[in-house]
């Protein structure tokens, strides 16, 4: 074979998400469009808000000179001012344009990230489930992976944190809100995370940075996803706007490292390198330019939250046991027995498409998306009352 062991052990073990979704394709083929329910990947079907079409519609006709050409490595100055201006609102810390790095989505964020901080052996902890991708990302640069359990409410567990950290351990990575549980972290769990860090780094003499990826943070219901950034201080934040303008075929993120940080000179210097020795040299330039001139704006939340409470009441009312998410748009409940891939295969024959836990380091559970029409999502509640009686979980 020609390619790479790491590639081909990869493309092996690839992402049951992509399975899943090429599945749905076949399976649309087959049974026709309205048939098939696939629920398996977290592709908003909304369109971006209107401010984001016209104002990208004028960058585009503009006429001014240098629109498309390199700019710093790091990003234009002001989009990163602009930026900075709203997490400094947001954090209360004194965020400058040179705490800032555009990035080719989150993705691109993370990988820049883990470029410039890990040595080969170094640990990252994750808390399961968590987005499996992120065994790759930390493998890109011979790190692993250390998956540390959580609460049955999916919480963050902090005893399984402190038994997971040790002297190899060079970052904790959280995502919240949550993919796949859609759970919330508080600014009282992010208080504990931030003291067990400071103990930890000083009892292994080396600061432990919190890496915070936060596609989905404006993407919540009930209560806001507070900043990392006013509970500890080494912390770095990944973000995209793919999910709150719904552009992810994009690719604009930032990287925004705590100004209180230790080491954010070495980071800042680090990851501009890092972005440019990577190959995405920069994020693309008419996405930069189009974030100041849309500000805050977020697409409409309100189909998000009717598709998760029509899906959350009616999973709960057959029988499945399923965490309420606070944000994101994923439920991730438990199948009614313990082989998720048996029970996914089940799901199949009815054509309803769902992902194994397994698929998120947690066998047992599944996980599926709406962020799809509420039409799509009414018309499979008969075909889940089904599979719920298949295992008695209903009459």
């Amino acid at each position: 074979m020609g390619i790479s062991k790491q590639i081909e052990t990869t493309m092996e073990n690839s992402s049951m998400i992509r399975k899943m979704f090429e599945e749905g394709d076949r399976r649309r083929q087959l049974y026709g469009e309205e048939n098939v329910f696939d629920f398996s990947i977290g592709n908003p079907i909304f369109e971006p808000p209107p401010e984001v079409q016209q104002n990208l519609l004028k960058l585009v006709q503009s006429n001014e000179k240098g629109t498309h050409r390199y700019m710093p490595n790091s990003g234009y100055p002001a989009t990163r001012q602009y930026l900075a201006k709203m997490l400094a609102t947001d954090s209360g810390l004194s965020f400058s344009e040179n705490d800032i790095i555009m990035t080719v989505g989150a993705g691109g964020a993370l990988n820049v990230i883990f470029k410039t901080l890990l040595n080969p052996g170094d640990e990252v902890i994750v808390f399961r489930p968590y987005f499996m991708e992120y065994n790759a990302y930390v493998g890109n640069y011979a790190g692993s992976v250390c998956a540390v359990d959580t609460k049955d409410d999916f919480r963050l567990d902090f005893n399984a944190l402190k038994k997971g950290i040790t002297a190899k351990t060079k970052a904790v990575l959280i995502n919240s809100p949550n993919n796949p549980t859609g759970v919330v972290y508080t600014s009282d769990e992010l208080d504990q995370l931030g003291n067990i860090l400071r103990e930890k780094s000083a009892e292994f003499g080396q600061p432990i940075s919190l890496i915070s990826d936060e596609p989905y943070r404006k993407i919540v219901y009930e209560e806001p996803a507070p900043s990392v950034f006013p509970h500890y201080e080494n912390s770095i934040v990944a973000t995209s706007y793919s999910k709150d303008l719904a552009m992810p075929g994009e690719r604009i993120g930032y990287i925004a490292i705590s100004p209180k940080h230790q080491d954010h000179q070495l980071l800042n210097g680090g990851a501009v390198l890092s972005l440019r020795i990577l190959g995405f040299v920069n994020a693309p330039a008419l996405m930069q330019r189009l974030l100041p001139l849309v500000g805050d704006v977020c697409v409409d939340l309100k189909p998000y939250q009717t598709n998760r409470d029509i899906l959350y009441n009616h999973l709960t009312e057959i029988g499945f046991t399923c965490v309420k998410p606070g944000g994101a748009f994923y439920l991730f409940p438990k199948c009614p027995i313990e082989d998720d891939l048996a029970f996914i295969e089940a799901a199949q024959e009815l054509n309803l498409l769902l992902v194994p836990g397994s698929g998120f380091g947690m066998p047992g559970y599944f996980r599926l998306s709406y962020c799809f029409e509420t039409e799509m999502i009414e018309r499979s509640l008969p075909v889940f009352t089904k599979l719920a009686q298949q295992y008695q979980l209903t009459d």
